[in-house]
């Protein structure tokens, strides 16, 4: 399963809103955790199985909680049982359809 997630916390006090120490301690989770993991500016996604992905998030949104009063967490799964490294395949695939080279999976 892929889930793309974004977390973040409000209530810190800042008078700039800027939250990117919170997030760099949830990304350091994501990337410690050893799964399949990508980070742009909106989400970070995540892939492997059920729990060990929900396991990470909970542990990213724990970390995020030390840094607000409250934390907000948005969360977008694609569950497809039987498919790995769709972390690269389903972009791979639409690179492919940009250039082109039709292709019927997705």
């Amino acid at each position: 399963m892929l889930v793309a997630f974004s977390v973040a916390p409000s209530g810190t006090g800042r008078a700039d809103g800027s939250v990117h120490d919170a997030v760099a301690a949830a990304v350091r989770i994501v990337r410690d955790s050893g799964l399949p993991n990508r980070t742009d500016s909106m989400f970070t996604t995540i892939e492997g199985e059920w729990d060990e992905v929900f396991d990470v998030i909970k542990r990213a949104t724990e970390a995020v909680g030390h840094y607000g009063s409250r934390v907000s967490l948005v969360i977008k799964a694609d569950i497809r049982p039987g498919y790995v490294d769709e972390i690269d395949g389903k972009v791979e695939r639409l690179e492919r359809e940009l250039a082109g080279d039709s292709y019927t999976d997705d």
